[in-house]
Formats: structure tokens, C-alpha cells, sequence
């Protein structure tokens, strides 16, 4: 597990001491914290999370101590070591927290967050990819929300269904770390990579997740709360075909560009023979020495950039970054499923990829 930096207390300290440990939660419901520790306990060191998380842990009340604790970050202050949460906490429920004293006695603290009395307004806002068709090998999935969600358990709230009904076994990457934006506005739900790759055993003993000629449709309970405690509104659906898979490289050559006139800040625009992936189009994609502001189409064909400046006449390029992806993780510097023998690790690097184009003066 990757080592984080923290002011870290020292795991084990012969004869020390603690001092009458309180645990105090914030009343905005945003840290609890232990008070009261013997300072000698408190080093600028190094420790895992989990070796965090075995001195001072929240769980929901009346949890197993055996089953993984929250998710969080710590951090010590003079006598004071504080917890915390990756995800707010959810309203309506209590939550537990203990302090492994060095005596053996762990100190325990419960915590409530009220509910919140407010008729549910959150919505699903977008699903993408956007289009009507996915490949066999699609990735992933990003789910827009309008406001910020409860993290926590959330794949019992995602259902992926064929037309008949019968729901997906296992469909997705289920992580502890979830793939939430910073204001938990957007999930990225990846598809597990075991039912894509071929010859992998997930694939073998069960099959791709989606079968090329059939139709399938994602589900997001409306039960799934959002940060105030609230159901969504209303659920989300997304209901697709799904194509042959994908295993061939983006391929810059085959885009169009169609060129702005000079003087005004009218759009330059791509067009993709296959959709891309649109989170990484938004960010991979632009114009060398100009800033503005990128935009793709839902069914993820067209990208688009409006300069913050009126164009000036000229030459321009259009830089893609090389790992710019389709919807099935191929990128423009190497084939998703990349050859097994080894052989792609001895190419070199993928360099950015230029397009020139002239912005002409007239009509």
C-alpha cells in the first residue's frame, strides 16, 4: 500500500502514558477528534492507513471491528490527533469512534447526524458515454450528478441489465477507493478489466460483461442518497446497444477540422470517426498558445473549442496528448490490450500528436 506522509504517532512507545483521552467530534459533522494523548505519543513519522486506522477508526455504529474502517485522513496537532472522513458523513445515521488507549481500554464515542426534512431534488444530469451504442470492450462509465452524493458502498445502488431483464453478475471494478470528483459531483465507474481482456480468466470462466448484438440498461436507485441524506429524486437509466468490440488505436489522421474565420471567436471543431472518451477529450485536447474552453457532444463525435481571444490569422496546431482514449481504453499511443510477449514495453514513449490548421481572414 502506498505510504502516506502524515505527523504520525509512534505505533509503540514503552511506558508512555495517555493522558485522559476525550474524543470530540466537530459539530459540522466534518472531523472527530482524540484530545488528551501524551505528546511523546505524537512524532513527525510515516504510517500506512491502515496502521492509522487500528489506533483510531469510525465505523458506522454497531459495525464489526473486523470489517475495514472509514476512509479518511489523519492528522496530530500537540496533543490532539484528528480523523478526517473521505466521504461526508451520511444524515440519519451514528456513527462510532475509538481510540486504541495504551492501557487496552479503547475509548469510544458515538456520534448522530440529524436528518435532513427536505423534499429530494438531486438528479442523475448525465450518463456517458452518451450515445446510443457502446463497444463490447467499453471501460467505463461517468455518472453526472447535480449536486454532491453520499460515497460509501455504492455499487448496491448501480444495476447493469440485459434486455430481458436478467442483471450482470459482477459487471464493474468494485474499489474501497472510489473514483468520486472532488465535490463528489461525478463517479467513474470502470467496467472490471477481467471480463474485457481476452484470455484472462474472469473472461473465460464467465464472459464480457456486454455482448456485442444485445441491448443493456444501466440503473441508478433513486434510494442512493446524496450528501444531505436525501433519496434522488427520481432514478437514472441509460439504455444502450452494444457494438463489436474496439481494439485498434485512435488514429488522428482520420479526424476533420473545421476552421474558424479570424477576428471572432467562433468554434474550431473536430470531428471523430468513434466516439472518445469524454472526460480525457475535454482535457487532452487543445490548441498550442490559445486558451479557451473545450466541449464535446454527448455522443462523444464532435469536440469543440471556443477561444478566450478572437482568432488571429495563420497557422495553428491542434495538440492531442498521447493518452487521449476511446471508449474502450485504447489511447493514441498503444491498443488497450497491449501484446502480452512484452514486445510494446520495448517502443518508446508515445509523443503528442500535432494537427496544423489555418485560420483564414473573409468569409
Amino acid at each position: 500500500m502506498r505510504r502516506i506522509a502524515f505527523a504520525a504517532i509512534a505505533l509503540t512507545v514503552s511506558g508512555a502514558a495517555l493522558a485522559a483521552p476525550e474524543i470530540r467530534w466537530l459539530p459540522d459533522h466534518s472531523a472527530v477528534e482524540v484530545t488528551g494523548i501524551d505528546a511523546a505519543l505524537l512524532k513527525g513519522t510515516e504510517a500506512t492507513p491502515d496502521k492509522w486506522a487500528a489506533l483510531f477508526s469510525v465505523r458506522t455504529d454497531g459495525a464489526d471491528e473486523k470489517q475495514p474502517a472509514m476512509l479518511g485522513t489523519w492528522s496530530a496537532t500537540g496533543t490532539m490527533l484528528r480523523f478526517t472522513p473521505r466521504f461526508p458523513l451520511t444524515p440519519g445515521l451514528r456513527y462510532r469512534a475509538t481510540w486504541q488507549a495504551a492501557d487496552g481500554k479503547p475509548v469510544t464515542a458515538t456520534h448522530d447526524v440529524p436528518k435532513v426534512n427536505a423534499a429530494p431534488s438531486t438528479v442523475v444530469e448525465r450518463i456517458y458515454p452518451g450515445g446510443e451504442t457502446v463497444p463490447e470492450n467499453l471501460l467505463k462509465f461517468y455518472l453526472h450528478f447535480s449536486a454532491s452524493m453520499s460515497g460509501g458502498d455504492i455499487y448496491k445502488h448501480i444495476h447493469l441489465r440485459e434486455e430481458s431483464g436478467r442483471e450482470v453478475e459482477l459487471p464493474f471494478l468494485e474499489i474501497d477507493e472510489e473514483l468520486w470528483d472532488r465535490e463528489m459531483k461525478r463517479l467513474t465507474l470502470f467496467i472490471d478489466p477481467g471480463r474485457i481482456k481476452r484470455e484472462v480468466k474472469p473472461l473465460v470462466d464467465i464472459g464480457p460483461a456486454l455482448v456485442a448484438g444485445r441491448r443493456f440498461t444501466l440503473t441508478i436507485d433513486a434510494a442512493w442518497q446524496d450528501a444531505s441524506g436525501l433519496p434522488l429524486k427520481q432514478k437514472g437509466v441509460k439504455t444502450f446497444a452494444v457494438t463489436p468490440p474496439d481494439r485498434t488505436s485512435p488514429d488522428p489522421k482520420t479526424w476533420s477540422i473545421t476552421a474558424p474565420r479570424a477576428g471572432g471567436r467562433e468554434p474550431l471543431r473536430v470531428a471523430f470517426p468513434e466516439p472518445m472518451e469524454h472526460a480525457l477529450a475535454l482535457r487532452l485536447i487543445g490548441v498550442a498558445e490559445v486558451s479557451g474552453k473545450t466541449d464535446l457532444n454527448d455522443a462523444g463525435t464532435q469536440w469543440s473549442f471556443v477561444p478566450d481571444k478572437p482568432w488571429r490569422a495563420g497557422a495553428h496546431r491542434l495538440v492531442i496528448q498521447p493518452d487521449l482514449e476511446d471508449l474502450a481504453g485504447n489511447s493514441i499511443g498503444k491498443p488497450f490490450e497491449v501484446d502480452i510477449a512484452g514486445t510494446e514495453k520495448e517502443k518508446p514513449a508515445a509523443k503528442p500528436v500535432n494537427l496544423e490548421f489555418e485560420v483564414k481572414t473573409g468569409k
